[in-house]
């Protein structure tokens, strides 16, 4: 037994600890201890038993990514103290003892790939080694972003960090005796008092979370990642905190770490941890982005073999892999043509390429040219269903509270008293929905009908920044989150021309949204009646109706679209007239208010009739 004095409660037994090699099924599984003894950085030591096995391959990437670990493993081998093993061909085995700097290096010497030693060192009853590791918050491992580029001027990370080993954080006037697993409650009352009024409040409510998730969040197993020269680096918490002195308090907290041996190129990295890490802290929670810094540098095959010695549900699917399942919308095929009446499925592939390039588009033109009906339809043929699909009308009163996020009343359900609480809008809803883990690679769209009807710099508020820079995140006006689209989230907005607010789009937001006109005028829209009328058996005569108006319309934004007369009541006896009457001419009457037009005359069904049997379309002036 080896006793480790991990905190105020004193030296604590802790049991030999065994650790299963992926695919070892006849190989007794590995031995270790866990020793009292720190190393240079930090880290507590761990001893591997004599006769323990070890596999003979590794990892490909091992010895670029894992430098140190690789070297010792080879060192081992030509020494003769990993040689191969009589008791299991084809394995390795240990001849005596080895120490090594923490549980998980010494995981990886056995293993040849990368482990989380804190984890998958346990005891016969299947307890973890983090369990037995006193004054250190347990739970799931996590992943942390920690800021060194430019503390107090200096690149920490550079000049401390990766040659030493270690990851730090500045709290220059914390006092003394503030250790591992200190409350949030307390850590308010020391703030308050140790700054005083050399921080402002802001500045402290930022201090109590970072000192917070470093002093006692944090704990061996986590990963922990910086950024230094647009590069990022990811390593492995291998100890609890310590709080020393440093130069201008500029690194008086610190933790020791296994970084691995390269980094990545800024650029290189997935759109979803770049997002987390725009954040604008000095210390960042990067859980939910943990199977991309997982999987980065690493191929699906090394993943799987690497998951092989967790023991998992075999139906499931390794995160960093799934993480990587690439976001896909599927090619409109000739059905869906056929099914919205398009004249040629091309024109449905190119607004396809248009929403996958631009995340934004919106279909804009007259009114009746079908643009809410194929805005709905195509995004549940991308999405595969409805519930994929979100649909919202702006108004002139529509506001940010609205639509993204708010204080509302609401009633408290126990108490039954009415309350203001931040209640989220539908933006929010999709956003939370689609960011989900399992929904990451399946497509989610908001659809936004009337888009031109709110004022849109008073909507869309902070977010206007997120719609063109989808790699970045925002601190969010009322719940203080940082906040980022997911990449599997697309909006489609509807915009009707003849509304004489569309002067409200300005050029910020053309610029954020890519524009595909449905116009009587052009196909799919021109033909769409014909289209509709031949598969619905009827005759055509409304078609050339229809087209005999827009002829007489001089303004194109208010040409009339299909949709009116693509309805079974406009086709019963009385029913062409009825709509004529009732739907079609209000908006021309509209249209020419103030004018001394007669509309009947004009744009009446008599008098389209007779220009059409004259072969005049464009009937009379007026």
């Amino acid at each position: 037994m080896t006793e480790v004095d991990d905190g105020p409660s004193g030296p604590q037994e802790t049991p030999p600890f065994l650790l299963r090699l992926p695919g070892a099924s006849e190989v007794d599984p590995a031995r270790g201890v866990l020793l009292d003894e720190v190393g240079t950085n930090g880290s507590r030591k761990f001893r591997i038993l004599a006769g323990s096995p070890a596999r003979e391959n590794e990892m490909p990437s091992f010895s670029k990514h894992f430098t140190a670990t690789a070297r010792e493993r080879e060192t081992l081998k030509k020494t003769g103290v990993l040689r191969p093993s009589a008791r299991w061909p084809g394995w390795l085995e240990l001849a005596q003892d080895v120490d090594c700097g923490s549980p998980s290096f010494a995981a990886g010497v056995l293993v040849g790939a990368p482990r989380n030693g804190w984890v998958e060192w346990r005891t016969e009853a299947g307890a973890p080694l983090s369990d037995f590791m006193e004054g250190i918050w347990t739970g799931p491992a996590r992943a942390w972003l920690v800021r060194g580029s430019n503390v107090s001027g200096t690149d920490l990370v550079h000049c401390l960090w990766l040659p030493e080993e270690r990851v730090s954080l500045a709290a220059p006037r914390l006092r003394q005796g503030i250790g591992q697993g200190v409350s949030k409650e307390r850590l308010r009352t020391v703030v308050e008092e140790d700054w005083g009024p050399t921080a402002t409040y802001n500045q402290k409510l930022e201090l109590v979370e970072e000192l917070h998730a470093f002093l006692s969040r944090m704990k061996p197993g986590d990963t922990v990642c910086t950024l230094s020269g647009g590069r990022f680096y990811v390593g492995e918490i291998t100890g609890p905190v310590e709080q020393t002195v440093s130069d201008d308090g500029r690194s008086n907290l610190r933790r020791p770490v296994e970084w691995q041996s390269t980094g990545h190129a800024y650029d290189t990295l997935p759109e979803e941890l770049q997002q987390r890490l725009s954040a604008q802290h000095d210390v960042v929670d990067l859980t939910t982005a943990q199977p991309h810094i997982k999987g980065l540098g690493r191929s699906d095959e090394e993943l799987a073999d690497e998951a092989e010695a967790i023991e998992r549900d075999p139906s499931g699917t390794i995160p960093a892999i799934a993480a990587r399942r690439e976001l896909e919308l599927p090619e409109p095929e000739q059905s869906l043509a056929a099914e919205l009446l398009v004249h040629d499925v091309s024109w449905l592939r190119e607004l396809r390429d248009l929403l996958w390039e631009e995340r934004q588009l919106v279909l804009y033109g007259p009114p009746g040219t079908g643009k809410t009906y194929m805005a709905l339809k195509f995004a549940e043929y991308l999405g595969g269903g409805p519930e994929q699909v979100k649909l919202v009308q702006f108004h002139p009163s529509y506001a940010y509270e609205d639509f993204f996020e708010g204080f509302r009343p609401r009633e408290d359900p126990r108490s039954g008293e009415v309350a203001f609480r931040l209640t989220a809008g539908p933006l929010r809803e999709l956003a939370d929905l689609a960011s989900r883990e399992g929904n990451r690679h399946i497509p989610h769209f908001l659809i936004i009908d009337e888009i031109n009807r709110a004022n849109l710099a008073k909507v869309f508020g902070e977010l206007y920044f997120l719609l063109e820079y989808r790699n970045k995140s925002v601190r969010l006006t009322y719940s203080g989150e940082d906040f980022a689209l997911p990449p599997n989230l697309f909006v489609i907005g509807t915009m009707n021309t003849a509304d004489r607010s569309i002067a409200l789009v300005d050029a910020a937001m053309r610029r954020r949204f890519a524009f595909v006109e449905l116009s009587p005028r052009y196909e799919p829209t021109s033909g769409l009646l014909r289209r509709w009328l031949d598969r619905e058996e009827l005759d055509s005569r409304p078609a050339d109706l229809l087209d005999a108006l827009n002829s007489r319309i001089d303004d194109r934004d208010f040409h009339i679209g299909p949709s009116y007369l693509m309805k079974k009541g406009a086709h019963r006896a009385g029913g062409l007239e009825r709509t004529w009457r009732t739907k079609i001419l209000p908006l021309l009457e509209e249209h020419h208010y103030g004018e001394s037009l007669d509309i009947e005359k004009r744009y009446g069904l008599d008098a389209l009739a007779r220009s059409i049997e004259d072969g005049e379309p464009n009937g009379p002036s007026s």
